[in-house]
């Protein structure tokens, strides 16, 4: 099931949507195999003299240990998502119990990739990005092609920032405040000084964005 678009915000788009890499269902798998294992031998040497309820106990046993560990971790790897969007970052996990970390675009500083050889051939590794405010330096592991993943990143972040920046100059009209000052030097607020001189001031940084 993917990122549920009902979290985004008007005009947002995912541009990545990923699961972790299979590799880190290897682990949990191995541990389910040893539990099985150890469950299946320790039934088969109780003694048949024993209790019915020894049987049931070591059963349980086993079950708990499998909730505990495996089970834990396929639900973790089947609920999480690394979702990149065209104004964020987000990595959010859980079914019952949910996390959610969000960074914004304009905050990410760095984004760096590692990869042992391993890795490298089935198309795995670790992310990490430094970015400004609360979440500082985050670690991201079992990350699908993280090569790509970076450029992705750094591709949209640029494309934030054109965006931002057009937005905040499209925002800044020299018309529109030339027409303010006017008006308060005719309602008295102003000087015709201060006038002249904040229009000076407006029509430089037109010509400045221009």
């Amino acid at each position: 099931m993917g990122f549920p678009r009902r979290l985004l915000a008007e005009g947002e788009e995912v541009v990545l949507d990923l699961r972790p890499h299979w590799i880190a269902l290897v682990p949990p798998t191995l541990v389910a195999a040893v539990i099985v294992a150890g469950t299946t031998v320790a039934l088969l040497f109780v003694p048949a003299t024993w209790p019915t309820w020894v049987r049931w106990a070591v059963v349980g046993v086993g079950l708990a240990l499998f909730v505990a560990s495996p089970l834990r971790a396929f639900v973790a790897w089947a609920t999480s998502h690394f979702v990149v969007t065209s104004d964020r970052l987000i990595h959010r996990e859980g079914w019952i119990a949910r996390r959610s970390m969000e960074i914004p675009l304009e905050n990410i500083n760095d984004v760096r990739f590692a990869q042992t050889v391993f890795e490298r051939l089935i198309g795995a590794g670790d992310l990490t990005i430094e970015s400004a405010g609360e979440h500082g330096q985050q670690q991201f592991t079992d990350i699908r092609h993280p090569e790509q993943v970076q450029k992705v990143i750094y591709e949209v972040s640029e494309e934030n920032q054109r965006r931002m920046m057009a937005h905040a100059a499209g925002g800044f009209s020299v018309a529109a405040e030339l027409a303010k000052l006017n008006r308060l030097r005719d309602e008295g607020v102003i000087t015709d000084e201060e006038f002249e001189r904040q229009k000076a001031r407006l029509l430089g940084e037109g010509l400045t964005q221009e």
